[in-house]
């Protein structure tokens, strides 16, 4: 059976001092896990195309696909300021395949998750997959391409008698084999961002939860190592990202990632994310000497309701970007402005915190991007707010009343001043 996987992003990450635009890694893996003896895979990746839509209708016409996959990684790119959402491009490139096409099209990825339900409805698919779709977007391939039903499988969305039908999802089984990025543009993304992404870690909701919780999560330390080997051998890679979602947590395990890396002196430059806790000087040493060239420091929303939590929270980022000071690492740091109960007061604080630091960008963010479930989406309601979560799907972003007629115009002045502070 022929497969067409479409990457429809088009956005590049929140930080106009840095271009970062995120490889459709996601994608890449699911080309890769496929079975290349049952299936003929092609991608199509639309991140630096012109003309989208002539490519999708070129490569459709001619590549004649019985299946056809949509990759979702973000809603929109996260700004508030300027905002765009992926949805409308998704939404047209489906469109156009189904007027030209007879292929099954199915939708998946991260954002597709967070809301299965009106993705679905709003993009029109025949399937959608909730969850992580690696196994389950193989199985659905291989029912397809026998004739067989397909609905029972876990996490997927369809529409049935006119109503739209969720099945539970499940867990991954944690089995990966190599990304196949052969056909992705990898000098533009080199280029264009922190490095090839590598999973070191399953995504977790909650950064904040203990080790063991992060622990269950880790992908072996010697998977990792024979998958960078690989690309860079393959490939010819030498810069990556390791997505972790927190590379360092647990500690120890971060070090002994680190030592790995300056055993197979591999030769290789890496970048990857920190959470402000659980880092000390030797690890950050440890980074530096592996190969780690910046680390991305997470802006954990410092809620200002929590005047305590707050100072705390300022603290623990503050330790962390000393430590990479001292150890001349590179680092970026983010700032969420108008969080719940933010106040002139709390705005100084944080700023007097940018001020404090050498940062190579600090990400000023005006909002939060309000999510079902989140808190700040429970906090809207509680003042009043009335929307629907399917609103949501479109960029919606929460920003204290006592701060939202003046906040931009001040952060703006404020960054005019310094050439390494970003705002959105």
């Amino acid at each position: 059976m022929k497969i067409l996987l479409i990457a429809t992003n088009r956005h590049g990450r929140y930080m106009n001092n840095i271009q970062a635009q995120p490889l459709p890694l996601g994608l890449a893996y699911i080309a890769g896990y496929l079975d290349p003896d049952r299936h003929t895979t092609k991608m199509l990746d639309l991140m630096f195309t012109n003309d989208y839509a002539s490519e999708v209708e070129s490569v459709v016409r001619d590549f004649q696909p019985d299946l056809v996959g949509l990759s979702l990684r973000n809603l929109d790119n996260g700004s508030n300021l300027y905002p765009e959402s992926v949805l409308p491009i998704t939404k047209e490139v489906t469109d156009l395949i189904r007027s030209i096409s007879h292929a099954t099209i199915v939708c998946g990825g991260p954002a597709f998750s967070i809301f299965p339900y009106e993705c679905f409805d709003y993009i029109g698919p025949d399937v959608g997959i909730s969850g992580n779709g690696v196994d389950v977007f193989s199985d659905l391939a291989n029912l397809i391409d026998q004739g067989k039903s397909y609905r029972d499988l876990p996490g997927l969305v369809y529409r049935s008698d006119g109503e739209i039908t969720i099945t539970e999802p499940v867990t991954t089984s944690g089995v990966m084999k190599p990304p196949r990025l052969e056909e992705l543009d990898l000098d533009k993304y080199a280029q264009a961002g922190f490095g090839i992404g590598v999973i070191t870690k399953w995504f977790s909701n909650n950064v904040s939860q203990g080790d063991d919780a992060h622990r269950q999560n880790l992908r072996p330390i010697q998977e990792v190592m024979t998958e960078v080997k690989d690309m860079k051998q393959r490939l010819g890679l030498n810069k990556f990202f390791f997505i972790a979602n927190g590379f360092n947590i647990p500690t120890d395990n971060a070090k002994a990632f680190c030592q790995a890396l300056i055993d197979a002196d591999l030769k290789i430059e890496w970048n990857t994310g920190l959470v402000p806790r659980g880092c000390d000087g030797e690890l950050i040493s440890l980074m530096k000497q592996s190969g780690c060239g910046l680390v991305i420091i997470g802006d954990l929303v410092v809620d200002a309701l929590q005047p305590d939590d707050m100072s705390t929270r300022l603290d623990q980022m503050q330790q962390v970007c000393r430590l990479c000071e001292e150890e001349g690492l590179p680092f970026t740091v983010g700032q969420t402005f108008g969080a719940p109960g933010e106040t002139r007061n709390t705005v100084e604080r944080k700023l007097m915190f940018l001020r404090d630091i050498k940062p190579e960008v600090a990400n000023l963010r005006v909002g939060i991007r309000m999510l079902p479930g989140s808190k700040s989406l429970e906090q809207a309601r509680l003042e009043g707010r009335i929307f629907e979560d399917k609103d949501l799907m479109m960029p919606a972003f929460y920003v204290a009343d006592s701060v939202k007629d003046w906040i931009v115009d001040y952060l703006q002045s404020e960054a005019s001043q310094n050439s390494s502070w970003s705002i959105d």
